[in-house]
């Protein structure tokens, strides 16, 4: 079985490093293309600050502190270096998307934010006068709000459900003494999804923390008995209507998950979106037990009795396995193996195993 496991991941990771590249190369097209609408935006920008320029310059005119002749050269000093700007400005982009297409796409140009997540537009009005003499005015606007952020990092709260039973050493799942579709098991707890690498969301790193609750339901009227440190089945003594071994776990699963994604890109936010995406998970867990329990339902006399009997069933208190999960969006089919036995110093090892389905919410 490890060795199928193994194999499938080999097959998993390059067909990641091939999708890898495929997405690394629809990104940095993408950011070739947002470039080019910078182009468009680089003529409207100068054109703004020109405004605030000849505005400032009519007030100084209003107030009597130029003359209309000085006026006039302002603007058109302002005029002339907006106009250089914008020529300036383009052949810096159109260079910068020829930079992007010789490296495929491994430089881009950064923007800063100021303290506020505000891009400022910035206005020095240092123009000469025909005489020689200069005017210096130096004024900063806040512009349109860009966020640029990229959240490399997203959290979600899992739920699992499913069937549980138990791989016992020389026999097979048919011939297992508990319940096929009565043993089930239930997991809750909270993930975080990380990308891997810089410029593809194809490959993440998907890690938290579970609380899993694996039930055991036997058959033909059993329940478990500790004996001379041996944990065994025998038949009870009056007729059972429910016998369960539960076994509390805490433990930490680590994944490596694969599969497509849509980008998003606005001009506040860039995000990676698996919204109705397949996706492929690979990975493990491990924790510790924190408690085993057997509920005990029977009439005896006449009376309905309930024993809830907290005895430690002699279970391991290390819990390590394998896991993984296959779906589309938040609904995942899911299984989970325990390397670990669940009985310690068994003479016959069982190892616990799950089917169900996962929500990521």
């Amino acid at each position: 079985m490890r060795v199928i496991i193994i194999y499938l991941i080999v097959v998993l990771i390059s067909f990641a490093v091939q999708q890898s590249s495929a997405q690394t190369d629809e990104d940095y097209r993408g950011k070739v293309e947002l470039l080019k609408k910078q182009k468009d935006q680089i003529a409207e920008q100068e054109k703004e600050a020109l405004k605030i320029e000849v505005e400032e310059i009519n007030k100084r005119y209003e107030k009597n502190q130029i003359s209309f002749e000085e006026a006039k050269d302002l603007k058109e000093s302002a005029a002339k270096k907006r106009a250089l700007n914008i020529e300036n400005r383009i052949a810096i982009v159109e260079n910068e998307i020829l930079l992007l297409e010789r490296n495929n796409g491994n430089v881009l140009k950064a923007e800063a934010l100021d303290s506020t997540g505000y891009r400022a537009l910035e206005i020095n009005l240092d123009l000469i006068r025909k005489d020689g003499s200069s005017v210096l005015w130096e004024g900063k606007r806040r512009m349109k709000k860009e966020l640029k952020y990229d959240r490399r990092t997203y959290s979600d709260f899992v739920l699992a459900v499913g069937l549980n039973n138990a791989l016992i050493d020389g026999q097979s799942i048919n011939e297992s003494p508990y319940k096929i579709g009565g043993s089930r098991f239930f997991e809750m707890g909270w993930s975080w999804r990380t990308r891997v690498f810089e410029n593809t969301n194809f490959v993440r790193l998907n890690y938290g923390f579970s609380f899993q609750f694996n039930g055991l339901k036997p058959k033909d009227n059993q329940y478990f008995v500790v004996e001379n440190n041996q944990v065994e089945l025998q038949e009870f003594e009056y007729d059972l209507k429910k016998s369960k071994l539960r076994m509390d776990n805490l433990v930490f699963p680590i994944h490596l998950e694969f599969g497509p994604s849509k980008l998003h890109k606005t001009e506040k936010t860039m995000r990676y979106s698996l919204t109705n995406q397949f996706r492929v998970g690979i990975g493990a867990y491990g924790g510790f037990n924190l408690g085993t329990r057997q509920k005990l339902k029977y009439d005896r006399n006449g009376e309905n009795v309930k024993d809830k009997l907290n005895r430690g069933y002699n279970t391991n208190d290390l819990i390590y396995g394998l896991s993984a999960y296959v779906g589309f969006d938040g609904v995942l089919l899911y299984a989970k193996y325990d390397l670990n036995p669940i009985f310690q110093d068994a003479a016959i090892e069982q190892h616990n195993i799950s089917l169900g389905l996962r929500f990521d919410l």
